[in-house]
């Protein structure tokens, strides 16, 4: 029996297991200890630990990689998406342990991998490619004479890597300098290599990518497109197939791709992306030497399994599918993040204690975190992807719209509200969108959220008297009660600064200020005044949605204000690594100016003066790793 290692984790290790069992293949997964509990372990046929936490020691460690799948006896090892997955040394590693790599041979990696060069192979194949420099000499001057000759606005991005990551807008040559420092620090430290290149900023464009099938006997074939265009920060948020883009510039795109492909010597799956900048003129962008996030919209259009297909061409067969657009004519992806869209999407951790995935037709969830699972600091906060098919694009949008109504999270902060005002907003007509709509929507998909409704502490506090009688307390087992007045029980729930005793009426259904909650035949759930659902876990505070929001009501009493004083501190915004301090001891600052910089889940967080005064005391220096709220410095302001 073929046995296949996936060097990942997941939703992505979740789904080629799949693939791989249908086959018949025998699946193995590596894990380190924050993933121990996860899904994708126990779904295995045998699972192997590989290190620690941090991905450096584990997932990014390719002697501890190969090591088990040495032990695994591995005949195939598929790096799924980020990681190891178009690092050409993995692949070399790989091959000189006798297993077969699922994805380009080295030398395609290391090409393709190097942005610099992909442009060169592109030029090559007579594809057209953003003016720009990609030169040797990579001073601040010669990117200040590239900028000059390209035209502002201009962007600069790490030659090495993607995912948006490391990608800098500049608009005024003012701004260059900076950038390049904050390009080359993100640069050296996701991808240990601070080169970088520099390309005319195409305004509002599209971004369109074709996907590609190679086989090891010359064959190539595209199978359709995708528009990735709806963006925040460089990374993809909704993607959908196919783009809708003129069917000319379609021809021609997928004509581009499978000529960048043949002069590269491509195999295995990728994507050749470009940006489009009307409905005529596209330029290459990169070439992605792997699968896709958002591949499944591509699987539930076409009807290709990516995944078989990659794992049948490592495996030296030839390829043999004709692809084609199937009924199922659009899909489109939303990605859930547990971020929290009104703190600037920072990263969530923590542990899910409610779980409800969509089960409906036409929608498909690739998850990778199930009920009772800890979201960590350690690694990419993607928790699920939820995908939606129709007829044509607005069937599938509003499929995708009822299924992400039907999603519920808690226990970490999530995207889930700010996707369906996504999705909500393109079911509009005449909605145009480019990379940066959602920048400009911004204020309309967060919109403010008000305090939590009454119903709302019905469902927190119906769900605290609950699990109080799970325990089987004798005390609280039958229920509370007055005489004279039946049974009765107050909760005390405080949202902020704001306090309430909810006073509960009855044993169940519940009645709190006119609203009846009564729970339903599923854990964790509710029914609000008969009609429709909400859901409430508690993990300390209790998570409450209702009506598709979500309130953290906390059950212990508030503590004092401490007496405020001329002194203040610099904290850290989430858990994270330092990896540039700028804060000096006595040192006068300006508000906004810059104290430090922490990385965290893929961002780069910037920590700044609270207001005009003086830096104090440094406590935090490069290369610490600090918790969410840790003093980083002390400081004190100018008096008001």
């Amino acid at each position: 029996m073929t046995t296949l290692l996936v060097a990942n984790r997941g939703e992505i290790a979740r789904r080629i297991f799949r693939t791989a069992k249908r086959m018949g293949i025998r699946t193995v997964a590596v894990y380190s200890d924050a993933d121990a509990g996860l899904p994708f372990v126990r779904e295995a046929d045998a699972s192997i630990r590989i290190g620690p936490a941090p991905a450096s020691e584990s997932y990014l460690a390719i002697d501890r990689v190969i090591a088990a799948a040495r032990e695994a006896k591995a005949d195939l090892v598929h790096p799924g998406y980020g990681f190891l997955a178009e690092r050409p040394e993995f692949a070399s590693a790989v091959d000189a342990a006798g297993m077969r790599f699922v994805g380009p041979p080295r030398n395609v990696l290391a090409a393709l991998g190097d942005k610099g060069e992909a442009k060169a192979i592109a030029e090559r194949a007579r594809v057209p490619i953003l003016p720009g420099y990609r030169g040797l000499d990579q001073s601040d001057e010669a990117f200040v004479f590239g900028a000059r000759s390209v035209g502002y606005p201009v962007m600069i991005k790490p030659v090495a890597g993607g995912g948006g990551i490391g990608m800098q807008t500049v608009r005024a040559e003012s701004q260059l300098r900076d950038a390049l420092a904050r390009a080359r620090r993100i640069a050296a430290s996701a991808f240990g290599d601070e080169r970088l290149l520099l390309e005319r900023l195409v305004e509002r464009p599209r971004h369109i990518e074709v996907q590609l099938l190679a086989d090891e006997h010359g064959n190539v074939v595209t199978v359709g497109d995708r528009d990735c265009t709806l963006q925040r920060r460089h990374q993809k948020v909704v993607e959908e197939s196919p783009s809708y883009v003129a069917e000319a510039a379609r021809t021609r795109m997928a004509a581009a791709a499978l000529a960048v492909a043949k002069e590269a010597g491509y195999r295995n799956a990728g994507t050749v992306e470009f940006v489009v900048e009307d409905q005529n003129g596209f330029y290459f962008l990169e070439v992605n030497a792997r699968l896709q996030v958002e591949h499944p919209v591509t699987e539930m259009v076409y009807g290709v399994d990516l995944v078989e297909q990659q794992l049948r061409i490592a495996l030296g067969e030839r390829l043999d599918i004709e692809p084609k657009r199937h009924g199922r004519q659009c899909a489109v992806e939303a990605r859930i993040y547990a971020e929290d869209p009104a703190a600037g999407f920072l990263p969530s951790t923590g542990r899910l204690v409610h779980v409800r995935w969509p089960e409906r037709p036409g929608v498909r969830v690739d998850a990778g975190y199930e009920e009772g699972n800890t979201v960590t600091r350690h690694y990419d906060p993607l928790l699920a992807k939820v995908i939606a098919h129709g007829g044509d694009r607005r069937v599938a949008l509003g499929a995708l719209a009822k299924a992400l109504d039907e999603t519920e999270v808690l226990g970490a902060r999530t995207n889930i509200r700010f996707l369906r005002a996504l999705i909500g907003r393109l079911n509009e007509q005449e909605v145009r969108v480019d990379t940066d709509f959602i920048e400009r929507e911004i204020a309309r998909l967060i919109p403010e959220a008000g305090p939590a409704p009454d119903e709302a502490y019905a469902v927190a506090a119906a769900a605290k008297v609950t699990e109080a009688r799970n325990r089987r307390d004798p005390w609280t087992g039958s229920g509370p009660w007055r005489i004279g007045e039946g049974a009765a029980t107050t909760v005390s729930l405080r949202e902020g600064r704001h306090e309430r005793a909810v006073r509960l009426a009855g044993t169940g259904p519940y009645s709190y200020a006119g609203h009846q909650v009564a729970a339903v035949d599923e854990p964790h759930r509710w029914l609000v005044d008969g009609s429709y659902g909400a859901a409430a876990a508690s993990d300390g505070v209790v998570w409450t949605t209702v009506g598709g929001q979500v309130w953290e009501l906390e059950t212990t009493p508030r503590e004092p204000e401490i007496e405020r004083t001329a002194g203040a501190l610099v904290a850290a915004p989430m858990p994270g690594l330092v990896i540039a301090a700028q804060a000096v001891a006595d040192r006068r600052v300006r508000r906004g100016d810059l104290l430090f910089v922490v990385e965290a889940m893929k961002m780069e967080l910037r920590v700044e003066a609270p207001a005009d005064g003086r830096v104090t005391r440094v406590l935090a220096s490069v290369g610490q790793q600090v918790e969410r709220g840790q003093r980083l410095a002390e400081f004190e302001a100018d008096p008001v």
